[in-house]
């Protein structure tokens, strides 16, 4: 119902940043008369069959362009003939394309069935991500609120798509609900007690110039929250499923037993998954550490700055997150699982 009250039901695109599109394979290459140094004139056939001219700007950092490769182009409708193509970037769909065919066909030849429910799942992930929480934090609805919902409809979808509709995927849903609440209500916290405002993110600021009122802040929440549900999932799955196999391997254990024992075998799990997600984080913004570590600037000067006090927060919050969702799942689990029936008392015929 919320995904519904949520979702706007207008356009959320900016008029300003319409422009027309194409697409097409370079036929031949040759320098710019009046500037061989700076341009390149490409011919390139569309996807349509037409051939145009696309001007290619040189630059040391981009590779040139070569004939027989596909590329993107702008189209300037209203420039002159020789302006009105140029070129944008390299057109990488076939290769990305060829990637997850190749992903797509070792996950189902590992996984079977629960491997095609993956994919599956996957598709309704980016489903949500696309047509409901881009266009409801854009037509102006809470940015939190929206990762939540959105963050707990995935789940929903994706847990019983892939492990199947019982007790011990509502087991992990449940720990799953818990902890992105948690993660939610942690991120708002220490995103604002250390005053990040959110503009230093990757094209926030260039969003809200072109989205008036939008809460930058609570986007750069909302990403945290997302980027957390995928580990989360990994977590709060396997540790619902490690209290239901130690109940199966001892029937007889109480369940204090099984919480005890769940929680052992969380720890190391938990510990491991901590490191992926802050070497994650770090990953990310290696760039930005580097030009950091060459400008001489002061450790404690550098982790107070907003680019690297942002990367801190995701990593420290989502790591609690998922350090909550190891003993919660693990009660859940036990304290719902099935036990045993006593053995009846046959007293004397």
């Amino acid at each position: 119902m919320l995904l519904v009250v949520l979702r706007p039901h207008g356009d959320v695109k900016v008029d300003a940043l319409q422009a027309a599109k194409a697409r097409g394979q370079v036929t031949a290459v040759i320098p710019c008369p009046q500037a061989p140094d700076e341009c390149d004139r490409a011919t390139v056939r569309l996807t349509d069959g037409a051939i145009v001219t696309a001007r290619v700007v040189k630059h040391p950092l981009v590779p040139p362009v070569r004939t027989g490769q596909r590329i993107l182009l702008s189209v300037a409708e209203n420039a002159e003939p020789a302006d009105r193509y140029l070129y944008v970037d390299q057109d990488r769909s076939r290769p990305l394309l060829a990637l997850a065919l190749v992903f797509a066909f070792a996950v189902v030849l590992l996984s079977r069935w629960r491997g095609v429910a993956a994919l599956v799942a996957l598709a309704v992930t980016a489903l949500v991500l696309t047509q409901f929480v881009l266009p409801a934090i854009l037509g102006g609805a809470n940015p939190v609120l929206v990762a939540v919902v959105g963050g707990t409809a995935i789940m929903v979808l994706a847990l019983y798509l892939t492990h199947g509709f019982n007790a011990r995927t509502s087991v992990a849903l449940l720990g799953t609900i818990g902890a992105l609440l948690l993660t939610a209500l942690l991120a708002e916290a220490f995103l604002r007690l250390t005053r990040i405002t959110g503009l230093s993110a990757d094209g926030a600021s260039e969003v809200a110039s072109y989205v008036p009122g939008l809460d930058v802040q609570g986007l750069l929440i909302a990403g945290v929250v997302i980027g957390t549900l995928g580990v989360l999932d990994d977590v709060t799955v396997t540790q619902t499923a490690v209290v239901w196999e130690l109940a199966a391997a001892d029937p007889n254990a109480s369940r204090a037993d099984l919480f005890g024992a769940g929680l052992r075998v969380g720890r190391a799990h938990v510990a491991s998954v901590v490191n992926t997600l802050v070497l994650a984080y770090a990953g990310a913004a290696l760039p930005m550490l580097m030009l950091f570590a060459i400008s001489g600037m002061p450790q404690l000067y550098a982790l107070s700055t907003e680019q690297v006090a942002v990367e801190i927060v995701r990593a420290l919050v989502g790591s609690l997150g998922i350090t909550a969702a190891m003993p919660l799942t693990t009660l859940l689990a036990a304290l719902t699982h099935p036990t045993p029936s006593p053995n009846p008392v046959i007293g004397p015929l």
